[in-house]
């Protein structure tokens, strides 16, 4: 019964296919606060930059527009008169514009979750059912929502009531000043406020980024059977199969290739390390060995090896020892000679059926030869 709880407990963290997955439908990591935040701080800099020419600019534009000439009325002219008026304050405001929307496009950049997604637009049946609506609302997630905003309302008028108190006599003073300095301090004010609540939407940001990634990956949690599941589903893709196929193959050189197909017998670890050795009576005055390789080469020789009908033989010890002792192109350590002679016996007589896998010979490897998989003497 323990098992079985084990197996459905969520308690593993997903696995990339898993999130894969869940990104192609549209379940993505998103913060709505991040990209307020950001938004907002982008429109706020570029309005304190560019915010002089823009003052200007709806100077002349109010001007212009309340001034009327001969020719205004004997050719009147809306749509030009119109342009003539807007585009003095187009590239200011095309200036904003773009700095948000750059900022809006690096918010789910940050976050990894930038590109289009097909799936986000699939329509969801789920979604139209008005009791999984009201379950959305009064339920854990729509009582976090509600908490954020509270919290986000309770700062951001914190920092704005703070804010005007503090310059409260200075905001008085405005009435007493000039039309030009109380509208240039009264600017001041604005971007300094702006700047300070757009700093308190970025706290509140560094604390809703770690909460939605904590609440995605709860979501996509899975138990140790779906890993399995997964796995399997996996091994057993044909495609998969034939792709990781195709990477062995290419891991390995043509002369490695061919030295490969013309090796007498390939020693495994099984699984971690590979040695392809030749020898021919009357052409090699010891075993060679042709190739040699651990993780994604062995692999590949291993593969080879199938594919071209050579002899594959588990002997760990003795293919760690020729692994780490030889390079490809060299003979066999001499105290290894024994060793490695006992195995061409065998595939000699297997070869010739004169014998099977149940007279596969045990072999011994001199204690100062014996490696473990980091190459290290044992």
């Amino acid at each position: 019964m323990a098992g079985g709880n084990e197996g459905g407990e969520k308690t593993e963290k997903p696995t990339q296919k898993k999130l894969q997955d869940a990104a192609k439908k549209g379940d993505i990591l998103q913060s709505r606060e991040l990209g307020t935040a950001l938004v907002v701080m982008a429109g706020i800099g570029c309005i304190a930059v560019i915010g002089p020419a823009l003052i200007d600019a709806l100077s002349t534009m109010l001007i212009e527009g309340l001034r009327f000439r001969r020719d205004d009325i004997a050719d009147f002219a809306p749509v030009d008169r119109g342009w003539a008026l807007l585009k003095g304050i187009a590239l200011p405001v095309a200036g904003v514009m773009l700095a948000t929307f750059l900022a809006a496009i690096a918010a789910p950049a940050l976050l990894g979750s930038l590109g289009f997604r097909p799936g986000a637009f699939a329509p969801k049946p789920e979604k139209l059912n008005p009791l999984s609506g009201i379950k959305r609302i009064f339920g854990m997630q729509g009582l976090i929502e509600l908490i954020k905003s509270i919290a986000k309302v309770g700062l951001l008028g914190s920092i704005g009531v703070w804010l005007i108190w503090d310059r409260l006599t200075e905001i008085v003073g405005l009435g007493k000043a000039g039309i030009a300095p109380a509208m240039a301090d009264l600017g001041h004010i604005f971007i300094f406020t702006c700047l300070a609540m757009a700093g308190g939407l970025f706290l509140i940001a560094g604390i809703d980024v770690p909460a939605q990634m904590f609440q995605r990956a709860k979501r996509l949690g899975m138990s140790k059977q779906d890993i399995k599941d997964e796995n399997k589903e996996s091994e057993g893709s044909p495609e998969l199969k034939g792709h990781i196929r195709r990477r062995q193959f290419e891991v390995l050189s043509g002369s490695t290739r061919k030295a490969v197909a013309e090796a007498t017998v390939i020693l495994t670890n099984p699984t971690h390390f590979a040695v392809a050795l030749r020898y021919r009576p009357g052409q090699d005055g010891a075993p060679v060995v042709v190739a040699r390789g651990c993780d994604a080469i062995a692999a590949a020789i291993r593969e080879l090896a199938d594919s071209n009908g050579v002899t594959v033989l588990q002997y760990p010890e003795l293919a760690r020892a020729i692994y780490f002792t030889s390079r490809a192109g060299q003979v066999v350590n001499e105290g290894l000679f024994m060793a490695v002679a006992t195995v061409l016996a065998f595939v000699y007589r297997v070869e010739n059926r004169m014998a099977s896998e149940i007279d596969r010979p045990f072999v011994t490897v001199p204690d100062d030869l014996r490696f473990d998989a980091d190459g290290k003497p044992l």
